[in-house]
């Protein structure tokens, strides 16, 4: 039997994994950027009933609660990986970038980010990853972007020549080189989230965290962020971990998900592999050259729209050839396609599990 040990080797500066056996044989190979094992996170509370006699028993007896945020969640993620993490508010997501950037301690269970453990805050590790919050801000909220730019530069303590080079570099990118000595409060939304993308990446950090990067913002600037993103992690090779409620933002940018579902890790693997785990079904749209009666269309499959002349049903996969020939004998069809269920539905379906799936239908 082996056993799995982490070493960073100080020389090179990398990590590497060493199987142990009773052999006596030892192997080094390649370890994840960030590796979590049976990461758990619990929150005590207080239960407070309404009123003023529950307010002064209170005083004397509180009845404590357990909320497990995070429940023994495992998964790696290899360097220059672009992977989205998702799940319904109060998933425990938040929650556990926070554990991963080394803000929280977590209850039980362990992680690794670049061969470092997040919670022990080592200063080599602090100026190798960055977490960007899109409800919170980093910058000073009087002074122009640049002054807190200067000061992450002095805190991150980089060279002159090569804070300046990096800030030419994603000011270009982003496009807000006229900004730079606008008061912060003074910026919309979409120029704000620029510049806290820039003050998180002026150390070029080799793994960033983004909880909710473009909410709140207009579709323009969610597809400028994206194309931002998407070209660093390309030409930079960094480990990204995001999380969003915006399908957009997934589907454009990740092509792996991890989604978790009540603490517990519900799905981890290829995107488009989401509705595989359990969806039968095919959405068909069909045109019409004259009205068809929606009575006549409900034996093949369920309405999803009626528009007269414009159809969409969703089928069961199983008998969907014969069913389409019957269509096409029976009723006037001008065009049809056949798509896959949308992949918001999957994951819709994943955050309404009450457990995590077994490993072997996760894969």
């Amino acid at each position: 039997m082996c056993t799995r040990v982490n070493r960073r080797d100080d020389s090179t500066n990398t990590v590497v994994r060493i199987n142990l056996s009773r052999c006596i044989k030892e192997e080094e190979i390649g370890l994840a950027l960030i590796h979590v094992e049976g990461l758990s996170k619990q929150f005590e509370y207080y239960k407070k009933e309404l009123g003023l006699r529950n307010s002064i028993k209170n005083l004397y007896h509180r009845e404590r609660l357990i909320k497990d945020a995070v429940c023994n969640i495992n998964f790696d993620i290899e360097e220059g990986e672009f992977v989205g993490f998702l799940g319904p508010n109060g998933a425990g997501k938040t929650t556990t970038l926070k554990m991963l950037s080394g803000i929280l301690y977590p209850t039980a269970g362990k992680a690794e980010v670049m061969g470092y453990v997040p919670w022990e805050r080592k200063k080599e590790f602090k100026k190798q990853f960055s977490i960007v919050m899109g409800q919170k801000n980093q910058l000073w909220w009087d002074l122009p972007a640049h002054d807190s730019f200067y000061l992450n530069k002095c805190i991150y303590e980089l060279e002159d020549k090569a804070y300046q080079e990096t800030l030419d570099e994603l000011v270009d990118l982003l496009d807000v080189k006229d900004l730079l000595g606008v008061q912060v409060r003074r910026l919309s939304l979409g120029e704000r989230m620029k510049m806290e993308l820039i003050a998180a990446l002026i150390h070029r950090p080799k793994v960033i965290l983004l909880d909710e990067p473009t909410i709140g913002l207009d579709i323009i600037s969610q597809k400028k962020i994206r194309e931002f993103l998407k070209i660093y992690n390309k030409e930079k090779k960094a480990t990204i971990l995001l999380t969003s409620h915006y399908m957009n933002d997934i589907e454009d940018l990740c092509r792996r998900v991890v989604i978790i579902n009540q603490g517990k890790l519900a799905y981890d693997g290829d995107l488009s592999h989401v509705n595989d785990l359990f969806s039968q079904s095919k959405i068909v749209k069909l045109n019409f050259e004259e009205v068809v009666a929606e009575k006549a269309l409900t034996k093949f499959g369920t309405m999803k729209s009626y528009e007269g002349l414009s159809v969409t049903l969703e089928m069961d996969k199983q008998n969907l050839k014969e069913k389409l020939k019957q269509i096409l004998e029976v009723l006037p069809i001008v065009d049809f396609t056949i798509e896959d269920i949308p992949v918001e539905e999957g994951i819709a379906y994943l955050y309404q599990k009450k457990e995590g799936m077994p490993d072997e239908e996760a894969k």
